[in-house]
């Protein structure tokens, strides 16, 4: 029988996973037989979509209403997952679900729906101005062909400027447009029609007023890009809206009466660059659940009473500045049970007893912290804000104290332009960090020792799973950490005495490095191992002669094992591949791309059996 369902594949993966998703879902021999009996289940004649059409079938109603709504989007759109859920919310297809929240529900939704081949290509997408990290997906075509034949008209998707008077039917009830000036062809299409249109999504610019407002008043999620501080929505037609994207806009405000929409769940204002403020009156949206205001350059403060919104998950940008009546501190924040991301900008303008108010620690949904000094100054409030353990991210702006304690469960640590830094680990700090996976230093001008003089635990390896480290412009760094000795078995038999402060390491990239010299603080004499380092990048260390020691014992061991890229760029002094004197050349087993610019000491190349790209 199985033989005879792959047969019925014709070979398509997507069809193999789409029917298994179906199958396993079934417990008895005779629900596999009655799905293998059905002539029309994927032939040559017909291709696949009678299998796809089977998977879709087989889905919950909840989740045929949730895919069937992605054929709004056009072909091959990327589709930001949590925007995504947050429409199936606002347009009620998401059930309450015991006491899972409706966002917790619809990440499951979209899940199992993922795992059924609905969605494919997702992945992690960083905003192009690094303020917020988001997920996408795409639905392949055939996919999308399956949601559009079940929607028909109720979703209409314009990516040009439609050429028929009756594109748009009253069956309307999703509209995507993505043509040039959108306003225009709405205002002449709604003169004429009056669909119920629950979502309207613009990807284009709006330059001027949409007419016939009254027409929009079935909305729940509205989309615009807004060119103009003349034109912004009229919240009093918009009484039914839940969900308000206009991010990207240039607006300078919003409309004092916006707090009248008591129903929008989300308001996405992410990179409005000329938003100054928001109203007062925001405060009355008591539904809302998702604030997006990351990437607002110019917003100065946030309105009072913000701790009001008892609802609010999402805050991604807050603005701390001097306690008044006009504005909220962060011990607003002391009552909202926030996740995601937040980046608290203006920290000099926090208090201690704010900063403790603000109670970071119970909120156990929140995974980035991001924490941002307008310059560096002399600043005590750091250890104050105390948050939760489970705290993923941490990336540190314009810290003025010298020391810095960390957290031992942070996965990703990014500090920048702490200029006054001395010392990374302050007396008293566990050198271990289970968790880490990435860390990066950046303008760190007085970053000079990894530790406090005589606090160096020589017993256990301080970074044991960080793959990825970036150093960049910390003048007065001479080293790399040390580690403990270790005994390292050789490939060709034997074994080697190496420190290896970096065990799991993958990529390294250091640059602008003026006194760096070499790679470990500790005593002369004993190779420094990566053993699985596959991108290294050096540039701009004026004082680095050498790469680490070659073996001990064996000459076919290699202090870079895994390394397939290195590249290396202004290094006055560098001239020898291996450290360790009497050797000539260093072995790199792996390495397949080498790129040597302005070395003017080096004078031969490495031996690199693999070596396929090189770039002098």
């Amino acid at each position: 029988m199985v033989g005879e369902i792959v047969k019925r594949c014709c070979g398509s993966p997507l069809a193999a996973t789409a029917l298994g998703s179906v199958l396993r879902t079934k417990t008895s021999l005779d629900e596999w037989k009655a799905i293998s009996s059905r002539s029309s289940i994927c032939t040559e004649e017909i291709g696949i979509l009678p299998i796809l059409k089977l998977s879709y079938n087989d889905l919950p109603s909840y989740m045929k209403q949730c895919f069937a709504f992605c054929a709004v989007f056009p072909k091959d759109y990327k589709i930001d997952v949590e925007k995504l859920i947050q429409l199936w919310i606002a347009n009620a297809f998401i059930p309450k679900h015991n006491e899972d929240s409706l966002e917790t529900t619809g990440r499951h939704t979209f899940n199992e729906l993922a795992s059924r081949s609905f969605f494919l290509d997702i992945e992690e997408d960083k905003d192009s101005r690094k303020y917020y990290s988001r997920k996408t997906c795409k639905i392949h075509d055939l996919m999308h062909d399956i949601a559009m034949s079940v929607m028909e008209n109720e979703c209409v998707v314009a990516t040009e400027k439609p050429s028929q008077p009756e594109w748009l039917p009253d069956t309307t009830r999703h509209l995507f447009l993505s043509c040039g000036k959108p306003e225009a062809i709405l205002n002449d299409s709604m003169e004429k029609r009056s669909p119920s249109i629950q979502t309207l999504l613009c990807d284009r610019y709006v330059e001027t007023s949409l007419q016939h407002l009254s027409k929009y008043s079935s909305l729940h999620a509205l989309k615009l890009y807004i060119s103009t501080e003349s034109f912004r929505p009229k919240p009093k037609y918009l009484h039914h809206l839940r969900y308000l994207d206009l991010s990207e806009s240039s607006i300078k405000s919003l409309p004092g009466d916006i707090g009248i929409l008591y129903n929008l769940q989300m308001l996405d204002l992410s990179n409005c660059n000329y938003l100054v403020q928001l109203p007062r009156q925001i405060k009355y949206m008591t539904s809302l659940r998702h604030l997006y205001t990351h990437g607002c350059s110019k917003l100065k403060s946030m309105p009072p009473e913000l701790g009001k919104l008892t609802e609010l998950q999402t805050l991604t940008y807050f603005v701390a500045a001097v306690n008044s009546p006009d504005s909220s501190d962060v011990a607003e924040l002391q009552n909202l049970n926030l996740c995601g991301q937040l980046e608290l900008c203006q920290v000099e303008n926090v208090t201690e007893a704010a900063a403790k108010v603000a109670n970071l620690g119970t909120k156990k949904g929140l995974r980035d912290l991001r924490l941002r000094w307008t310059s560096v100054s002399d600043s005590e409030v750091l250890d104050s804000f105390e948050p939760h353990d489970e705290l993923q991210v941490l990336k540190i702006y314009s810290y003025g104290g010298k020391c810095m304690g960390m957290l031992q469960n942070m996965v990703e640590i990014h500090l920048f332009h702490c200029e006054r830094l001395q010392v990374l680990f302050g007396c008293g700090i566990s050198f271990t960090f289970p968790k880490l996976k990435q860390l990066k230093l950046e303008h760190l001008f007085d970053f000079e020792r990894w530790w406090e003089i005589n606090e160096r635990q020589e017993g256990q390896i301080i970074f044991p799973g960080l793959e990825k480290l970036f150093i960049q412009d910390c003048p007065k760094l001479t080293a790399l950490p040390g580690a403990p000795l270790l005994q390292e078995t050789c490939t060709g038999g034997g074994y080697r005495l190496a420190r290896s402060a970096f065990p799991a390491l993958k990529v390294l990239k250091l640059e602008k490095l003026e006194s760096f010299q070499r790679w470990d603080d500790a005593v002369e004499g004993v190779e420094v191992l990566f053993p699985r380092l596959e991108d290294l990048s050096i540039e701009n260390c004026p004082e680095l002669i050498a790469l680490p020691g070659a073996p001990l014992l064996q000459e076919t061991c290699s202090a870079f094992p895994a390394l397939k890229v290195l590249q290396m760029k202004n290094l006055e002094s560098f001239h020898k591949w291996d450290a360790k004197a009497g050797s000539e050349q260093m072995l790199f087993p792996q390495l397949e791309k080498l790129s040597i610019q302005k070395c003017p000491e080096l004078m031969d190349l490495p031996e690199a059996p693999k070596l396929s790209h090189l770039i002098l």
